[in-house]
C-alpha cells in the first residue's frame, strides 16, 4: 500500500469518527435575576408572568415581565 492510499484512509477513517461529534458553543452562566417590581394589575383575571433570560446570539437578554390575561 502507498503512502498516499494510507493518507487516504487515515483522512477517512478520522472523518467517519468525528462526523458524530456535536460541538456546542459554552454559554457564560446567567446573571442573577434582577429584582422586578411588580406594576398593579390592569384588569381583573390577569396574572403576573415572570421575567425571564433567553440566548440572544452571544448574551443572556433579561425579558421583563407582564401582566396577561387568559
Amino acid at each position: 500500500m502507498s503512502h498516499k492510499t494510507k493518507a487516504v484512509f487515515l483522512a477517512m477513517a478520522v472523518t467517519l469518527l468525528l462526523s458524530g461529534c456535536v460541538v456546542e458553543t459554552v454559554h457564560p452562566r446567567r446573571p442573577p435575576p434582577p429584582v422586578e417590581v411588580v406594576p398593579v394589575m390592569p384588569a381583573p383575571g390577569a396574572q403576573w408572568v415572570g421575567g425571564h433570560y433567553r440566548w440572544a446570539g452571544n448574551a443572556w437578554l433579561w425579558v421583563p415581565g407582564h401582566w396577561r390575561r387568559y
